[in-house]
């Protein structure tokens, strides 16, 4: 199976993420203008635990906001962490966000209280976080490992508050699962060593 953009240069691929990323970010802004001009039909999409109904919107729910202040919020980590899981390739960044999203939603649905609504960016996010973290380890790789401990050092803090049960208003299952998720994602779309091994065999 040939690998879209393999013969891309780093600053190809650098050019892709960033456009890819800004418009993600741009949809979930549009999405919430749509929202508020509607009264807020959107935040619908949101998850509650348990109803079979409501497992349509497991996707959905990874766009929708309540409200700007929440999406603000959401904005610059998804556009940073989500810029740096692509610069890898776009076709595994979306394999691994697909992953992200369905397993967080589904867990949502599975675990959340009851009469809840949960929405938002910031499972992903910690799945792209937890991915992160982990991928450069996985894989042996030096500048990824740099690159987990530097998120680290700049988001752990956030992420480990966010995953406090006393706190009140945000989905600590959520981010929880969406942690996980990433994590178990390095696993399953780790780059194979025997691919790294042959592409260095085959320089000149």
């Amino acid at each position: 199976m040939s690998n879209v953009g393999a013969g891309w240069s780093r600053g190809d691929r650098a050019l892709a993420a960033g456009k890819l990323m800004l418009a993600w970010i741009a949809l979930l802004w549009l999405l919430e203008v749509v929202d508020v001009a509607t009264g807020h039909a959107l935040d619908g999409f949101g998850v509650t635990p348990r109803d079979p109904s409501e497992l349509v919107d497991v996707v959905p729910s990874a766009f929708i906001h309540f409200g700007f202040a929440h999406l603000a919020a959401n904005t610059l980590p998804l556009l940073v962490l989500g810029f740096l899981a692509a610069l890898a390739g776009l076709r595994r960044f979306l394999l691994v966000c697909a992953l992200i999203v369905l397993v967080d939603g589904l867990g949502v649905w599975l675990i959340s209280p009851a009469h809840t609504n949960t929405a938002g960016a910031s499972g992903l996010i910690f799945g792209l976080f937890g991915f992160l973290l982990v991928s450069g380890f996985v894989e042996r790789r030096p500048w990824g490992i740099l690159a987990g401990v530097l998120i680290a050092a700049i988001w752990g803090g956030s992420i480990l508050s966010g995953l406090a049960p006393t706190q009140t208003g945000i989905s600590w299952q959520g981010h929880l699962l969406g942690l996980l998720a990433g994590v178990g994602a390095a696993f399953a779309f780790r780059r194979r060593a025997a691919s790294r091994a042959l592409s260095w065999e085959e320089r000149p």
